[in-house]
């Protein structure tokens, strides 16, 4: 390792007699102690003129020190590109002149110093100006008169002006004594020489890491497991089930009638009780002291009559003979004439309400009229205690099948048809619902005693799609959100789940099993149910393992390569 240093400048002035004092470099590389095995030589331009002369010697023991001093600034001039490689080549710039030669500091400063901040380019090389020698005039005159002292001598503040411009160390050396040159120039230049080695030695070390890490064996890269299948959910059809039911009229408990009972409109109690209390009135759901709102009421008892059965027609079609129905006499003939877009509109959600204003304006081509069904379609959908104002109807009305629903006959006997006993339990349920949301169900309540039998041993027929999806996505939850120690620790057999979900044909849910045993292959391949895999599931499971056989080859190679070279493995 070695310092490199260039000295411009003279520190002699132009009128000195001792031409043979020794110059700031060779003082301070002779009188220091940390400077041994000094050798000194001039070397000559291009042209042969000497312009510099060069010495090394050691320092700090070990260190070679290379100093240039060029006394002419004449170098700049006649060989450009020495001076620049000597700049470019140095780690410490020390620049000299004497404070009694003011032409040459002018010369320095006007001529010289842009060449040397343009060879610098940037660079951040520390810059030492030494001001030379005691000033011969002593203290400068302030008097207008007194000019001739202010041009012989350099003042101090122009040294430092100068030193600001190179971002420079400024000093002051009044005469080359011991105390000047080696404590005070020798001090700040050796304070620079040990910069100097420290970030010598700072990249030398970054660049033999570099060199170490580019040769040195890198651990094995863990890549990441393969994605999970994504199961995408399916959208509900609730609102066409419903819809649906209506159309085929399977399982119809109400019977709506026209005052000449020329005609028929069949329905179901639970669904018009979901959406409306004026029906929870009319089918005795709830009494008149449970609604509570008097426009209820009499709407109900102006627009609906509720009959006995012997009084009117037979049964329709889809009421069996063993349910009598509830016929209801609707008095209102152009109300009864919109009943079936009123029932559409129920069925489908009761939130198409622009839609139902367009059909009931078509059928009736009445303003006046269609106004009129409008308002009792708004009473029938209305809320007790609640304004009946249009934009209440289209706000409200839209989560109306939420808020009401079905939901509150889940597990009640209100309106139940439906008993299922489960091991000694009893759970009620509507029959209208069951046939809209089930096809199994639709069969079985519209099916012989002997197909019904065989449709409840099929248990898996039972499965309705969605419910089953429902399901399947439950399972993936709960088996996601366990942590390794807990699936590692749990009795729960994953590779039976797997074959259950086979078994019923439960094919999203039983790929993303396979993918879940393949993932967590290190905890899974311990468990004894694990050999209960089939041929073609154990080869689907090896070949997406993870982590991967390659993997832990890989990682094996380098923990033998890290203890053979006994040191410390940068990843276990």
């Amino acid at each position: 390792m070695s310092v490199n240093i260039v000295a411009f400048g003279n520190e002699r002035d132009g009128f000195s007699e001792d031409n043979q004092q020794p110059s700031l470099i060779w003082s301070y590389l002779r009188r220091s102690a940390l400077i041994s095995r000094i050798d000194s030589s001039l070397s000559a331009s291009h042209v042969g003129n000497p312009v510099f002369t060069e010495y090394q010697a050691c320092v700090f023991g070990n260190v070679r020190l290379v100093v240039h001093d060029c006394p002419v600034w004449d170098i700049f001039d006649s060989d450009w590109y020495t001076s620049r490689s000597l700049i470019g080549g140095a780690d410490i710039i020390v620049i000299k002149y004497s404070v009694n030669d003011k032409t040459s500091f002018q010369e320095l400063k006007d001529g010289y110093v842009p060449m040397i901040k343009k060879a610098l380019n940037h660079c951040s090389v520390p810059v030492i100006i030494s001001a030379i020698g005691a000033r011969k005039n002593g203290v400068s005159c302030t008097c207008p008169l007194c000019t001739s002292d202010r041009r012989s001598c350099v003042t101090t503040s122009e040294g430092v002006q100068l030193a600001k411009e190179l971002g420079a160390t400024y000093l002051e050396l009044h005469t080359l004594s011991d105390f000047y040159v080696q404590k005070y120039f020798g001090g700040v230049l050796e304070y620079f020489m040990i910069q100097t080695l420290n970030q010598k030695s700072s990249e030398k070390m970054k660049k033999r890491k570099k060199m170490q890490k580019c040769h040195r064996v890198q651990p094995p890269q863990l890549e990441q497991p393969e994605k999970m299948p994504i199961l995408k959910g399916e959208a509900s059809h609730y609102d066409a089930d419903l819809h649906n039911l209506l159309c085929c009229c399977q399982c119809a408990d109400v019977a709506f009638y026209p005052e000449d009972l020329s005609t028929v409109v069949e329905a179901h109690k639970i669904i018009l009780c979901s959406v409306s209390h004026l029906f929870m009135l009319l089918f005795e759901v709830k009494s008149p002291a449970d609604i509570r709102d008097a426009s209820i009421v009499r709407t109900a008892q102006s627009l609906f009559a509720v009959q006995a059965g012997d009084a009117l027609p037979p049964a329709p079609r889809g009421i069996p003979p063993c349910v009598p129905p509830v016929r209801v006499v609707v008095k209102d003939s152009v109300f009864c004439s919109c009943l079936p877009d009123i029932l559409h509109f129920i069925y489908s959600g009761a939130f198409q309400w622009e839609r139902l204003e367009e059909d009931i304006k078509k059928k009736l081509k009445d303003p006046e009229k269609t106004e009129h069904v409008l308002e009792k379609v708004k009473c029938i959908l209305k809320t007790p205690g609640k304004l009946n104002t249009v934009k209440d109807c289209r706000s409200h009305q839209i989560k109306r099948l939420y808020n009401t629903s079905l939901r509150l006959f889940f597990n009640t006997p209100v309106l139940a048809d439906v008993i299922f006993k489960i091991q000694g339990a009893t759970v009620p349920a509507h029959r209208a619902v069951l046939v809209a949301r089930c096809e199994v169900m639709a069969a079985m309540f519209n099916a012989s005693i002997l197909q019904a039998m065989s449709l409840l041993i099929c248990a898996e027929m039972y499965q309705v799609m969605r419910l089953q999806h429902i399901c399947e996505l439950y399972i993936i939850t709960q088996l996601q959100s366990m942590p390794s120690r807990e699936l590692a620790s749990t009795s729960l057999s994953i590779v039976s789940l797997l074959k259950k979900a086979k078994f019923h044909n439960s094919d999203c849910l039983s790929t993303w099993l396979l993918h879940f045993i393949a993932t967590n292959y290190l905890i899974f391949s311990q468990k004894p149910d694990f050999q209960d895999l089939s041929v073609e599931e154990r080869n689907f499971v090896e070949m997406h393992r993870w982590p991967s056989n390659l993997y832990l080859k890989q990682l094996a190679d380098y923990r033998n390569y890290v203890h053979s070279q006994k040191c410390h493995c940068t990843v276990m």
